[in-house]
């Protein structure tokens, strides 16, 4: 930001993505606009989809006066080139709506990465269908309801609660947390984009509430997790980031649990990072992740 006694326009640090047809004169025309509109580029990526043909681009820009002289600077790129376009300011959290169950590391580590200012996102309700975190968000100061889901009647009335909450609060982004229930396809639907769920990926196969029990079982060598979008596809939606680690027979099932449960926190929370700052992008099935 520029000084405020200065007489010269407030200085903005925005984030602006793009994703269009691939085509010649793309990134000329952008950083023409950009220097047009008084701004200068400090962080720039882009990504030529050869698959689907499609062009994307990341931009961190600082740009001088409102938001309204910046977009209308851009916009004649924007219609030339059938672009969809995103503006926002760096660093502005991200309003963030958590569903959660039983299990608290990855909800722990989100609540926590927030509070010491490394992960910008802001959570003004955690909704679970168990109560065995709401402590956890009163040491937080987070807003805790709990919903038991214990039928088709009480899971609908769940997830109409999350939808009222998304309106309530412009919810941006939904984050299962290691929330243990299917989502709808209506839901997941309405959520197109927008929800990120954890997975422990490198257990396929693995089933139900032990699978780092049956992993031990079967000794496997590799644990880990994957964060990605929730589709209607169960744990098929397109992936924003993975982890794995390497382990042996020596590791007992509990062992297997607390390195997986690391995992899962780590990718997720990276997965979270990542969409907060506008870097995720989708390109059909898979995302482009502009690190």
């Amino acid at each position: 930001m520029t000084d405020p006694t200065s007489d010269s326009p407030t200085t903005t640090h925005w984030t602006l993505t793009l994703v269009c047809e691939d085509q010649p004169g793309i990134v000329h025309a952008v950083s023409g606009a950009v220097v047009e509109a008084g701004g200068n580029i400090t962080e720039s990526a882009q990504f030529s989809s050869h698959d689907t043909g499609t062009f994307f681009m990341r931009l961190q820009v600082e740009a001088p006066g409102e938001r309204a002289a910046f977009e209308a600077q851009l916009a004649p790129v924007v219609e030339r080139y059938g672009m969809q376009h995103a503006l926002d300011v760096v660093g502005r959290p991200t309003r963030t709506l958590v569903l959660a169950s039983k299990a608290a590391h990855c909800v722990n580590d989100l609540l926590f990465r927030q509070r010491a200012g490394q992960l910008p996102i802001e959570v003004p309700l955690i909704l679970a269908n168990h109560d065995d975190l709401s402590g956890l968000a009163e040491f937080y100061g987070k807003r805790f309801e709990h919903h038991p889901v214990t039928d088709a009647e009480s899971k609908a009335a769940f997830e109409a609660r999350v939808l009222q909450v998304v309106d309530r609060y412009d919810i941006e982004l939904v984050v299962l947390a290691r929330y243990m229930q299917i989502l709808s396809p209506e839901l997941c639907a309405a959520l197109e984009g927008r929800a990120i769920n954890i997975h422990h990926s490198f257990l396929p196969g693995f089933k139900g509430a032990n699978p780092y029990r049956q992993a031990h079982a079967r000794g496997v060598k590799l644990i880990g997790a994957t964060a990605h979008f929730v589709t209607s596809d169960l744990d098929e939606g397109p992936i924003i980031e993975q982890n794995v680690v390497r382990v042996d027979h020596t590791r007992s099932a509990p062992e297997l649990m607390a390195i997986g449960q690391d995992e899962e926190s780590r990718t997720l929370t990276q997965a979270v990072r990542w969409f907060a700052e506008d870097r995720v992008l989708l390109d059909g099935a898979r995302t482009i992740v502009f690190r």
